[in-house]
């Protein structure tokens, strides 16, 4: 049986620019791109395809995003696996 958990990955932008589609999956990219240095960096891999994105503003959200860079946050959150990946959990903002 495989070992598996998942981690977040991030990234950030303009949020006058999040109605624009093809900006927004730029930053699902980058976010991808960041959840998966994250899991190398830990030493595990992404499950290809489980990735899911949630865009937060801070117009329409009740997080508070006062310190997050430009105040458009994307978050990607995969599933991993390998060896330690069953103790690796995305909670609440943090990889835990």
């Amino acid at each position: 049986m495989e070992n598996t958990g998942t981690l977040f990955g991030w990234a950030f932008g303009d949020p006058a620019r999040q109605d624009d589609e093809s900006y927004l999956a730029g930053l699902e990219k980058e976010a991808l791109e960041n959840a998966t240095a994250t899991a190398k960096a830990k030493g595990v891999t992404v499950v290809k395809g489980s990735e899911v994105f949630t865009a937060l503003s801070a117009h329409d959200s009740l997080v508070e995003l006062d310190h997050a860079p430009g105040k458009l946050v994307v978050r990607c959150t995969v599933h991993v696996e390998g060896p330690g990946a069953g103790k690796m959990h995305a909670e609440g903002p943090m990889n835990g």
